[in-house]
């Protein structure tokens, strides 16, 4: 299938140049998943989708444009790279739209990234049909929930690309991953809560058994779930939260953000922009890593970088389009795994030692504004007493500025989640305003 794929790729070149364009890249992808659904006790839904696509940029007397098809017919595909080529002469000239350069092919790394699990292949049905079955039965254990549902997916996937400048590369992945789902009685109100995990590997899952019954614990603990006052207080995140909330600043480091002036860190090279516990490191080529590539979406060789050290920014994201309209060198357009330097303690431990504040454990909605850092999110989750998890919140907002609340962040755990690419531990951050009642 590699092989294959690499060669439809490489023809996909050929008709482009043949049709006139000055340099041409193009990307086959192919993926195949499987999605088994469980609800009330029965199997609701099995799922199986299989796609093939080829995409097309081309570069044509300083214009630029892309094209996808999933007709890979050879003979189609000419006519369709002729019209490619055809268009593209019909738009505005762009200075900037130039093939990324091979020298940044370079040095790309051999070291085997161990992304795909052959073994997934011989997955059967009944296996899946018993993990559903079992989260099934452990979530409708108990009396207080009123419905639960939940499913078992994999997939299989391999992208390769191609240019006319001589770059070829091929990447190859699996996934799979368990969820369960359960909404309980409250009363009048129905708190739900779910819980899944997974990762690239077989052998990386927990016991269905064992997500079903988080799920369930989940919509325990919401029971009872009452608004609160405003107040400032420590803001504590769980590991499952942390990315979301910390993912938005990476927004504020793409080169089209400086470039555009959306990014409130446009001038913040080499300055400090948080707290010194808070460092953070891109690492591509993490083994296992559902973000480890080795190269980006442009071709560009990946390598470890430092985004953040100890509370310094060390590089952006530029691609090579950025990059030319910044005039400054690309580094990549994407990140790939992010890792917090650790520090210690697990959400247990750390919370022990909080006096007052709230745990939060979900987000229910909001917005960031990256061109001035600020933000406001809906939020779930906990009230933090003498050490304490204990009464459930909800109805609440917590606002601030990103440029003032990564400087609070005082205590980071070693306590990631293994199934994210951005693998955040518990943070806790101080002086935090809340929104209630």
């Amino acid at each position: 299938m590699r092989s294959e794929l690499l060669k439809q790729a490489q023809l996909a070149v050929e008709l482009g140049k043949a049709a006139g364009a000055d340099d041409v890249v193009a990307g086959v992808s192919w993926s195949r998943g499987l999605k088994f659904e469980w609800r009330e006790g029965r199997l609701e839904k099995v799922q199986e989708s299989t796609s093939r696509r080829l995409g097309l940029a081309v570069y044509v007397d300083g214009r630029f444009s892309t094209c996808s098809t999933n007709d890979l017919d050879r003979d189609r595909l000419s006519g369709f790279a002729r019209d490619v080529v055809a268009l593209t002469r019909c738009l505005e000239v762009d200075p900037h739209r130039k093939i990324t350069p091979p020298e940044l092919y370079e040095g790309r790394s051999t070291v085997d990234l161990d992304l795909v699990d052959s073994t997934l292949a011989n997955l059967s049905r009944e296996q899946r049909i018993d993990w559903c079955r079992e989260m099934d039965e452990c979530s409708r254990s108990d009396e207080i929930v009123k419905t639960a549902e939940n499913w078992v997916s994999d997939s299989h996937g391999i992208s390769v690309r191609a240019t006319s400048n001589g770059f070829e590369g091929v990447e190859e992945s699996t996934g799979v991953w368990l969820f369960a789902e359960v909404s309980a009685m409250d009363g009048e109100k129905r708190p739900e809560a779910y819980y899944y995990a997974g990762g690239l590997h077989l052998d990386c899952l927990p016991t269905p058994s064992s997500i079903a019954q988080e799920a369930l614990r989940r919509a325990r603990a919401r029971i009872g779930s009452e608004k609160v006052s405003s107040r400032r207080t420590a803001m504590v995140l769980d590991p499952e939260v942390g990315a979301s909330f910390l993912g938005r600043i990476f927004g504020a480091l793409s080169g089209g953000a400086i470039q555009q002036k959306r990014s409130y860190l446009a001038e913040s090279l080499g300055k400090r922009i948080g707290s010194p516990l808070l460092t953070l490191v891109d690492d591509p080529l993490l083994k296992r890593g559902l973000g480890s590539q080795h190269y980006d979406g442009q071709g560009i060789t990946c390598r470890k970088r430092t985004v953040i050290e100890k509370g310094v920014l060390r590089t952006y994201f530029i691609d090579t389009y950025y990059g030319s309209k910044l005039g400054i060198d690309p580094t990549t357009g994407e990140s790939s795994n992010v890792i917090f330097e650790h520090g210690s303690g697990d959400l247990a431990s750390i919370t022990a030692d909080v006096r007052d504040g709230i745990y939060v454990t979900s987000w229910l909605g909001g917005n960031a504004n990256m061109s001035t850092g600020d933000f406001s999110f809906g939020l779930r989750g906990h009230l933090i007493e003498n050490g304490e998890i204990v009464a459930p919140v909800s109805e609440m907002n917590v606002t601030g500025n990103y440029g003032e609340i990564l400087e609070k962040l005082v205590v980071v755990g070693n306590d990631p989640v293994p199934w994210s690419s951005f693998r955040t531990p518990t943070l806790v951050f101080e002086d935090v305003q809340f929104s209630g009642a």
